[in-house]
């Protein structure tokens, strides 16, 4: 949220786009109370699968968001990511999402983690299962490593500027 409200300071509303269930309901009020701080509404919007897509954006604009929260699982949309990043440029909106592929098919700007780093560790998961470990003894990882990607293109089309100090902070700038 902070990096969207940097990128984009007039951001007001922002919608949540997200699967249902009682885990995006815990990040919907998880996210609200620094999206407040920031002045920033939150709109959760539920999108199923991906025939939901367009009426989510059809609800984005009733609803006068002015910025995006992709928080789909590639499941929902990730052969959809080019058809959802060309909906946010149409209607003018910087969007974020989690999934770095996000911004190689057209998105604005992600911030996750490299998915190849949790295929490898879930190899090595699978091969402590092989030899033997009991899942249920096995930790709990996080991701600790994030990185930052932004699409100048994207950018450009929406008519954003981004600040020299989020690029920086960017480990890929797609021109």
């Amino acid at each position: 949220m902070e990096l969207l409200k940097e990128i984009a300071p007039k951001l007001t509303r922002a919608a949540i786009l997200r699967p249902e269930g009682p885990a995006n309901d815990v990040f919907v009020k998880e996210t609200e109370v620094p999206a407040r701080a920031l002045g920033v509404q939150i709109i959760p919007v539920v999108v199923r699968g991906p025939d939901d897509i367009e009426g989510a954006f059809r609800a984005m604009t009733k609803e006068k968001v002015n910025g995006p929260v992709m928080r789909l699982p590639s499941s929902v949309y990730f052969a959809h990511y080019k058809r959802v990043a060309e909906l946010t440029m149409k209607n003018r909106l910087p969007a974020i999402s989690t999934a770095p592929t996000w911004t190689d098919a057209g998105g604005l700007m992600s911030c996750g983690q490299d998915p190849n780093i949790s295929y490898r560790r879930a190899a090595t998961y699978v091969d402590k299962i092989l030899k033997g470990t009991k899942p249920a003894d096995l930790p709990v990882e996080a991701p600790t490593k994030f990185e930052l990607r932004i699409n100048l293109k994207a950018a450009k089309q929406i008519g954003l500027t981004i600040p020299q100090t989020v690029l920086m902070r960017a480990k890929k700038v797609i021109k």
